[in-house]
């Protein structure tokens, strides 16, 4: 039986876009050895010397003008990308996109960022023969993730189904699967095992993500944190942020011994065993993983847009609050110090009472079933040249 090759689209305009292609991949691998898949960043792999650049620029801009980047998003909130941004992303970054499809020659594409799923669409429209599905990697459905030619929907939520209906796309072509996260984040371990693993005091402690790219928190906060050292530990991670990790080992106020501060690190679902209780950006993967773990979570300063959405979506459904006010972090330090048996009792309830789209491996287990079709049709050959 050969095997069934999934190739996987990205973009690097946030960190979450492509870590959900890897967590599906991985995820799908683990399930059936016989699913082959390949994750590419498009723009970045057929753009080296451009694409970095154009993320570079989105980067600061999140940061220095986040209100910018939700009043864009909410403006072009119903629309679709245009014909003319479309062939205009084809012919400027994505012009040997077709080439690289018959190259790898993918029984099914999937999509997790915007840009290339218009791209392929467009590639559909002119005759390439190639499932579609888009994995929309957050609690909101903007109108950039739809196109007509998409084949199936991958979604996070019931509410998110019900836009994309409201958008005329058929019930039966969405599925609430989930964001996939990665295998890494599907088993619970032994807290104090692990903490030993990692050389961290058995005790309450405070996870800090300033996500991929190490988004800098309020400074009254920080004090706030450090000051409540000699009782709770603080892991602070950073992303890659280097030059603010540099900053914060060289601060007086963080050199503690409950103190952690920490670069990019590809051990968070470790990171988030040993914590009781999470501090975040709420991107849409970090929440998803967090959800996994069932760690509370205080979600700060969320960018207008898609991580309102986010935010509001895991706020309601009882993991956490908005750290809008000083009292919130009180509370919970209070709850850590005090009170620590009630902490890890909601962290077993959030466990119990999870929603089935928030299982880790659901995304996974439904893309897989969708895919035994796909092996049946054999698209195989079928991948055409397109111009």
């Amino acid at each position: 039986m050969r095997k069934i090759r999934v190739l996987l689209f990205s973009e690097g305009f946030g960190t979450g876009h492509t870590q959900a292609a890897y967590a599906l991949a991985e995820g799908l691998k683990r399930k059936n050895p016989n699913i082959q898949c390949r994750v590419i960043e498009l723009g970045n792999f057929l753009n080296p010397t451009v694409g970095p650049l154009i993320l570079s620029a989105y980067r600061k801009t999140v940061s220095v003008r986040p209100r910018l980047v939700g009043l864009l998003y909410r403006s072009q909130y119903k629309k679709s990308l245009n014909r003319l941004t479309r062939l205009a992303l084809h012919r400027i970054f994505y012009a040997q996109a077709a080439q690289v499809i018959n190259q790898l020659k993918p029984d099914v594409i999937i999509c997790t960022h915007p840009f290339p799923n218009a791209v392929v669409s467009r590639l559909k429209r002119q005759g390439l023969n190639v499932p579609l599905y888009t994995l929309i990697t957050d609690y909101d459905a903007h109108g950039t993730w739809v196109n007509s030619e998409v084949d199936e929907y991958l979604v996070s939520t019931p509410q998110v189904k019900q836009l994309l209906i409201q958008r005329e796309i058929s019930p039966e072509y969405i599925h609430v699967t989930g964001i996939p996260v990665h295998p890494k984040f599907w088993d619970q371990v032994n807290k104090e095992q692990l903490r030993t693993e990692l050389k961290l005091s058995n005790m309450p402690t405070v996870l800090i993500m300033g996500g991929g790219w190490g988004l800098v928190f309020n400074k009254d906060l920080l004090r706030k944190l450090a000051s409540r050292a000699n009782d709770i530990q603080l892991v602070f991670c950073m992303g890659q942020n280097e030059k603010l990790v540099c900053s914060m080992r060289e601060n007086p106020l963080f050199r503690h011994p409950n103190i952690h501060v920490l670069g990019y690190r590809k051990d968070i679902h470790k990171l988030m065993d040993v914590s009781d209780l999470l501090i975040t950006k709420p991107g849409g993967m970090t929440c998803t993983e967090g959800a996994a773990k069932a760690i509370p979570m205080l979600f700060y300063e969320p960018i207008p847009g898609q991580e309102e959405e986010n935010c509001l979506f895991f706020v309601n459904e009882g993991f956490g609050e908005v750290l809008d006010s000083p009292e919130v972090v009180d509370k919970w330090l209070d709850l850590l110090s005090n009170r620590y048996d009630t902490v890890v009792n909601y962290r077993r309830e959030l466990l119990r009472s999870r929603l089935p789209y928030l299982d880790p491996d659901n995304c996974a287990v439904q893309v897989l079933g969708m895919l035994s079709h796909v092996e049946e049709d054999d698209y195989s050959d079928v991948v055409h040249p397109v111009g």
